[in-house]
């Protein structure tokens, strides 16, 4: 399967240029440097790793906490990961054979211990030993270690609900090369699991030789993974007259406030980007990650789960975490089982009304009586896991009809449509108050035009969820950048740090010095996370640039950014961010060795190929500009920018006839983009081919009718051609709107002596 990556992204170069223009026009401002606040004691907290000798383990935890220890074991977090054995290992190794995709892949023992005989990264089948298991329930998956210190979890799992064994992502016919078959990245334990199924993990990745020196305390989720190495309590505990600090020493105490709680689990229950080596219960969770917001493809428009998000991005969308619900509500801490059953576990808050047929409108007993089938509906991940959205939110068949979103209603009632659940809610609910995020999130993430205005308002409402507003932030940028930069330049002093992280990830795409003086106050933020962010848009302000009093933070930061970038050296996407620090810095060398190294780590991401090859272009280098770009076409043929990019490209070389194939080509595939209609006229023009030039500028003009680029060349065209009135009436067009212009002046009196 190849990935479609490209179609998801625009090219690097394109964005640059974009934001360039945008800031070249941004309001002026005073012409000072704001001297830098005096960071908190807490704002650069350790990134040390705890030593393995202060994680005592689970065992030594039981005699004292007998009952949590109790509640904890067997439980998903004791099981998360195990050594392979007859004790541990749930799935059939009988000599049994399971095919899927044209791959075979048969499960046996052998002197005691369990194999799979199955399809290799060389594309040929080997016998692989299972040396660790993942989890116990819906499913049980399976590791086998590699050369290098590379541990792969393989594709095909057993389904501990139906005893079978199962493919995981059935639908994807995986090549051996590409980079989500089994013994490649997108199933590699060191970089996508570990940090989650063990307790201290250090992924330790070497990219000399792309392998891996990982180290974990525990094997498990233990005690010590929520509440920190447990040596300096158990010394605590033994030593005399100190009872008054046995838990100064740990963390996820009962005392815990609910948001703080709420992160501590977010660490491993949220999508997000890694900021740190190793989480070591030193300062926030913002410290060491920030969460994924909505946008595709993981959240539908109106913040609904489309793919899996892990709860945390969810749940802060919620009103019930905006009422200072947190996990513990709902969840025993120890066995992470449901408090109560059924609809019990909602009446702990809510009015007995609703659980009421008058509040539902369901016959007792259906299963649209659970508070949980409306207001929680979920999805299947990985084949059989069901996983509920968390973001309790009240179902909208109405938006269902205009976005294409998922509802309750029709979840359920699979047989009826979107209307049929509308016209059924405005008859026993009404018509809804419009007071949730998602009637301005969902308009300005799907393009509607002139949503903008709404996803604005909702950047700045702080009765809105922070996630949501910082979303808000992020679907600005499919709008007028010039229109909004002032207002993600405000957005950096938001007291929500995932607005202003949102806000730093925009002004993060250009490569101007402009707004250094908006930035640099950001490199004191309290929060990591922001100051990497904040670093990395500063990434084209030369060092000597820096003023002298924040040159001490600067330094600092900067190696909180190189730390970031480090862990994340395994990842195409880190590779690229690195790209695109170094090409902001100008080093173009190794901006170029970082996505050649991202492209060995995933072939088939288009995106980063057609960075590489847009780099090459604009370093000069075209025979390694076209190689890539074609790269890309034989990958994934059906994408148009890159096409278009071609096109430009052997235009520059003078190779016209084969521009004009490659631009009608990127026309076919981009019918309403002005810019290959522009280009292309000009190609057409440079062949001799006037009357197609004609046609596709006027075509161009149908589309956007005031284009000055368009008109211009247009005009321009008619007076090459001698044809006065066409030239006349399109040159009088641009002089109505640009009555100075010298240019259109010119081009006149041109016209006027035909």
């Amino acid at each position: 399967m190849t990935k479609n990556t490209s179609t998801q992204y625009l090219h690097l170069s394109i964005l640059f240029t974009a934001t360039l223009f945008a800031l070249a026009c941004k309001d002026d401002k005073q012409a000072y440097i704001p001297v830098p606040k005096e960071s908190s004691p807490g704002v650069f907290s350790s990134t040390a790793i705890t030593d393995d000798a202060d994680f005592l383990g689970s065992e030594s935890c039981k005699e004292c906490h007998k009952d949590q220890f109790e509640e904890w074991e067997g439980s998903h977090h004791d099981k998360a990961m195990q050594l392979a054995n007859r004790e541990t290992i749930l799935a059939k190794f009988e000599d049994e054979s399971f095919k899927s995709q044209g791959v075979t892949s048969r499960f046996f023992q052998k002197d005691n211990e369990f194999y799979v005989n199955t399809e290799g990264p060389d594309g040929q089948y080997h016998d692989y030993k299972i040396v660790y298991t993942f989890g116990i329930t819906p499913l049980q998956q399976y590791i086998v270690q590699f050369p290098n210190g590379r541990y792969q979890c393989l594709r095909t799992a057993w389904d501990t609900q139906k005893n079978k064994w199962f493919d995981l992502y059935p639908d994807f016919k995986v090549v051996h090369s590409e980079w989500l078959h089994w013994t490649n990245g997108a199933m590699n334990w060191n970089n996508m699991c570990s940090n989650c199924h063990s307790t201290n993990v250090r992924k330790n990745y070497n990219p000399v030789n792309g392998g891996y020196n990982t180290e974990y305390s525990i094997i498990n989720v233990s005690c010590e993974a929520c509440h920190g190495p447990g040596k300096q309590h158990v010394n605590n505990v033994k030593s005399a007259g100190i009872y008054d600090s046995l838990s100064s020493h740990l963390y996820m105490t009962e005392r815990i406030r609910p948001r703080e709680l709420v992160d501590e689990c977010a660490r491993c229950h949220m999508r997000r980007e890694q900021i740190t080596e190793s989480y070591n219960h030193k300062g926030t969770m913002l410290d060491h990650y920030f969460p994924q917001l909505i946008e595709s493809p993981t959240y539908y428009p109106d913040g609904q789960i489309l793919d899996e998000d892990y709860v945390y991005g969810s749940f802060i969308q919620s009103k019930m975490y905006q009422n200072n619900v947190a996990c513990n509500n709902c969840h025993d801490v120890h066995s992470l089982k449901l408090k109560f059953d059924g609809n019990k576990l909602c009446l702990q808050c809510h009015a007995p009304t609703y659980d009421d047929a008058s509040h539902h409108h369901h016959k007792a007993g259906n299963e649209g009586t659970k508070c949980i089938n409306c207001h929680m509906p979920g999805k299947f991940y990985m084949g059989n896991d069901f996983r509920r959205d968390h973001s309790f939110r009240i179902p909208r068949p109405d938006q269902s009809l205009t976005y294409n979103t998922p509802n309750a209603c029709t979840q359920c009632h699979t047989d009826k449509t979107d209307q049929w659940a509308w016209n059924n809610f405005k008859k026993n609910w009404g018509t809804p108050d419009h007071s949730h995020f998602s009637e301005k999130l969902a308009p300005g993430i799907a393009g509607v035009a002139g949503a903008d205005i709404g996803l604005l308002e909702l950047a700045n409402d702080r009765l809105q969820p922070e996630i949501a507003r910082a979303s808000a932030v992020t679907a600005l940028a499919n709008y007028n950048i010039q229109n909004n930069l002032n207002a993600y330049i405000a957005l950096l002093n938001d007291d929500a740090p995932l607005v202003r992280g949102a806000a730093l990830d925009f002004l993060g795409k250009n490569n101007s010095t402009d707004i250094m003086a908006d930035l640099l106050p950001l490199l004191n933020d309290p929060k990591r996370s922001i100051r990497v962010k904040a670093f990395y848009a500063l990434g084209a302000v030369p060092e000597y640039q820096i003023p002298n009093t924040y040159k001490d933070v600067y330094n600092r930061v900067s190696k909180e950014f190189e730390n970031y970038l480090k862990i994340n050296a395994d990842f195409s996407g880190g590779l690229a961010r690195k790209a695109n620090f170094m090409e902001k810095q100008g080093n173009l060398p190794q901006a170029k060795e970082a996505l050649i190294d991202a492209l060995k780590i995933d072939g088939n991401n288009n995106m980063i190929r057609s960075n590489l090859a847009n780099l090459y272009y604009r370093s000069g280098d075209m025979k390694n500009a076209e190689k890539e770009f074609r790269e890309v076409i034989g990958q994934e043929p059906q994408y148009g920018p890159t096409y278009y990019s071609l096109g430009l490209l052997l235009a520059e070389l003078g190779r016209m006839g084969e521009a004009e194939v490659e631009m009608e080509q990127a026309y076919k595939l981009l019918p309403s983009n002005v810019r290959v209609l522009y280009n292309l006229s000009l190609i057409y023009d440079k062949n001799d081919k006037t009357e197609k030039a004609e046609k596709t500028l006027l075509h161009g003009l149908w589309l956007e009718p005031q284009n000055e680029e368009l008109l211009y060349t247009l005009a321009f065209h008619y007076v090459q051609e001698k044809q006065k009135p066409e030239a006349m009436r399109t040159i009088n067009k641009l002089l109505e709107r640009f009555p100075n212009n010298p240019n259109y002046r010119n081009l006149l009196q041109q016209a006027e002596g035909l």
